[in-house]
């Protein structure tokens, strides 16, 4: 590869008119250009911290030298938006954040980059921008939260959302949500469990697009700043050796990341990232594959919400790659794959051991001998819905149940709230997908409120909406297809009993053909009035849940 594209010749002198404007020297300019795309704002805790891991990264760019330059990508706090409008505007940046940095990248010709997401839909968005630039890249994220302490105990943002249906329910006083409120957040950094940040973070190291430990060293530690140098000088090997995005991400690599996650028990938006990152890559990502993964894939893996240990201790484990390396004791990842490291993923592993088997269940002794999400079909989803297992009681894995059925979000939350859901229902939130939303909201105000309220061992929870990584329960989302394209949910009424079965993989409305033939005469699909802006474009032109929500332009 050239250096810089930029650095010789004369009908280039304008441009370089410009990189003197910005202070660059003639030495700077004939090394090659690596975009740093920086997620920082002020905003969003997982991402207060990023302007020092951009600053890290410049250092190590510079002294394996290359020239760095910092541009930005947008990021949602979806703690702080879920619950209200905002969450529309969560899932739709994904591919905001996809097309902005490859308009950015391309535009000014970078020879490689250097990407440092953290939250929910910055990781995906730009390993799909990474795929379609497709110029060397390596990831390196802003790190997870340390867990909180609330009476000398773990906790995280999950349990302050139940802390918030506890006190509703008359559960708890309070002085303990005060409590929680002032402490389940102690630091900077995504959110302290294997919620959707964290599961995609680390799938970037299974991946083959980041170094050991992005996905599990606090962003407290030292540790990651020193991971932010060694990308930056990485990113250089990467260019001199001409290895690329989509090098590394072929269709074994994305196969190992959904093995991964049925080990880790990741977050049920991994079924909407990993389709649409595939899919920039030219390979194709169905929901089926994720069933027949799961069918012989261990989870190893029991991290808040599912269970009581967090990112910090899957760190001290030995993080992502000793996970891996108890996957390869039976065989179960490719190790073959390429990886930013300049090395196979199998080198990577070579000598990585679970420090915890407390945290890391050995691969002879799973929670289960299947993985941590399961996709469910039947007439009330017949292009599939996602539910991770790994987080939902024994007792509740099949449940039957009578319907209680509401056309958005705030409808359930209100009567949930003023205790109308009882025991045995099995509620469904419609209207709340891609294109019906529009925006496809996660629903963790509800699930919190039915768990802080001790009924996630007696209620199931049903959405062609989505769940946050921090959900736990039987709740069951991405119903496709959606209300709003004519799905089966938008005909389901109170009172129709509803079967679940998630051993077996099945959902089923108690309702004959006949009849829904007749509901769907006479029950017209409800539009939403006002939808502008950027959402209108959304609904317009996304895709179901069961294809990852992709935009098709």
């Amino acid at each position: 590869m050239s250096e810089n594209y930029f650095c010789d010749g004369v009908e280039k002198a304008p441009q370089r008119s410009l990189f003197n404007a910005l202070g660059h020297t003639a030495e700077e300019m004939k090394r090659p250009l690596v975009g740093i795309v920086s997620s920082y704002n002020e905003i969003v805790p997982g991402h207060m911290n990023i302007d020092k891991i951009a600053d890290a990264v410049k250092l190590g760019v510079a002294m394996a030298g290359g020239t760095p330059v910092v541009f930005p990508a947008i990021a949602v706090c979806d703690g702080i938006a879920m619950g209200h409008t905002g969450m529309k505007y969560s899932l739709v940046t994904r591919d905001l954040i996809a097309d902005s940095t490859e308009c950015m990248a391309l535009a000014h010709h970078f020879d490689a980059l250097v990407m440092i997401p953290n939250c929910d839909k910055n990781v995906p968005g730009l390993l799909m921008a990474a795929a379609r630039i497709n110029v060397p890249t390596i990831f390196v994220s802003g790190g997870p939260m340390l867990a909180g302490r609330v009476k000398g105990r773990k906790t995280s943002l999950s349990s302050m959302f139940e802390a918030v249906g506890a006190y509703t329910a008359g559960k708890m006083p309070i002085e303990e949500v005060c409590d929680f409120e002032r402490n389940a957040c102690p630091t900077c950094g995504s959110c302290s469990g294997m919620y959707t940040a964290n599961s995609m973070n680390c799938l970037t190291e299974v991946l083959g697009m980041a170094l050991g430990g992005n996905g599990t060293i606090p962003a407290v530690y030292s540790g990651r700043i020193r991971l932010a140098k060694e990308a930056g000088m990485q990113v250089m090997e990467l260019y001199r050796r001409n290895i690329r995005p989509r090098d590394i991400m072929t269709e074994a690599a994305f196969r190992n990341a959904l093995t991964a996650d049925m080990a880790l028990g990741c977050s049920t938006n991994s079924m909407l990232h990993i389709p649409a990152i595939a899919h920039e890559c030219g390979i194709e990502i169905n929901p089926d594959m994720a069933n027949e993964i799961s069918s012989h894939t261990p989870n190893l893996c029991h991290l808040a919400p599912a269970g009581h240990t967090y990112m910090e201790d899957l760190n001290e484990a030995g993080g992502v790659y000793a996970v891996l390396s108890e996957l390869n004791k039976k065989g179960l990842i490719d190790t073959s794959c390429m990886t930013v490291t300049g090395k196979t993923l199998g080198e990577n592993i070579s000598g990585c051991e679970n420090m915890d088997p407390d945290v890391i269940r050995p691969i002879n002794s799973p929670y289960s001998e299947t993985g941590g999400i399961a996709v469910l079909r039947g007439n009330l989803a017949p292009d599939s819905c996602v539910v991770k297992k790994s987080a939902v009681a024994p007792e509740m894995l099949v449940h039957r149940g009578k319907a209680r059925v509401f056309d958005s979000e705030e409808e359930a939350i209100k009567v949930i709230y003023a205790g109308g859901i009882k025991a045995g229902d099995v509620v469904v939130i419609r209207y709340e997908g891609p294109s019906g939303g529009p925006g496809m909201r996660e629903m963790l105000s509800p699930t919190s409120a039915i768990a802080g309220a001790g009924l996630d061992k007696e209620v199931a929870l049903i959405t062609d909406g989505r769940f946050s990584g921090a959900t736990r329960g039987a709740a069951i989302g991405h119903v496709s297809p959606e209300a709003a394209r004519g799905g089966t949910i938008a005909y389901v009424k109170d009172g129709d009993f509803i079967s679940i079965n998630i051993p077996e993989c099945s959902i089923t409305l108690e309702v004959s053909e006949e009849e829904l033939a007749e509901r769907r005469k006479t029950m017209p699909i409800k539009k939403k009035e006002g939808i502008t802006g950027y959402l209108k474009r959304y609904a317009q032109t996304v895709s179901s849940a069961d294809k990852g929500a992709i935009v098709n332009y």
